[in-house]
């Protein structure tokens, strides 16, 4: 419904009526309730007619706009292809070297890029690794610096470690069962 009629009928108003008030014919109120858009006099005196702001005339057409927008937004991200055993390949291609935080990304990134598989997903995949590559130096030299004892520096690395590989597996797990990423970050570092 446009935004004329609503507020035509909000005031109780047929259009032959309006049309007498504010001296528009009953076939440019028709037309305007129809879709057309209000321009220039016609706008100013149907707006001062029904005691509203101009832009409330036109309310209708944003709207259908905003629509428009959001509906080009689904379509571009439905076309996105994914191959989902190849994520999985990548996803499992940092396991050789969860020990080794500053090589676990370097195998998914070459991977991603001879097969050209560049979605949203495998860029979640390679950012949490190198986020993993990033933090683990970080939280071992934290263990280190606080000199608790050679056990729990050597504690450390292997809880990394498995914190990895765990992530790396449910990863996997997830991919395989539902196609999204259990663990995953909130941004992308590539």
């Amino acid at each position: 419904m446009s935004e004329l009629k609503k507020l035509r009928e909000k005031k109780n108003l047929t259009q032959e009526e309006l049309s007498e008030k504010s001296g528009i014919s009953v076939r440019t109120i028709q037309r305007i309730e129809a879709g057309t858009e209000p321009k220039g006099y016609t706008l100013k005196t149907l707006a001062a007619t029904l005691d509203v702001a101009e832009k409330e005339l036109l309310k209708q057409k944003e709207v259908l706009e905003e629509v428009f927008i959001e509906e080009t937004l689904v379509v571009v991200e439905e076309k996105e292809v994914v191959n989902f055993n190849l994520i999985k390949i990548i996803n499992l291609s940092s396991l050789p070297f969860a020990w080794l935080p500053i090589a676990n990304f370097l195998p998914p990134i070459l991977i991603m890029l001879f097969t050209k598989e560049k979605s949203q997903i495998t860029k979640q995949i390679i950012s949490l690794q190198i986020f993993l590559a990033v933090i683990s130096p970080v939280i071992f030299m934290i263990v280190a610096l606080l000199k608790v004892g050679s056990k729990a520096v050597l504690l450390t690395i292997v809880l990394l470690t498995l914190a990895n590989i765990y992530i790396i597996l449910r990863n996997a797990y997830e991919i395989d069962k539902k196609n999204v990423l259990f663990c995953k970050l909130n941004f992308s570092v590539l």
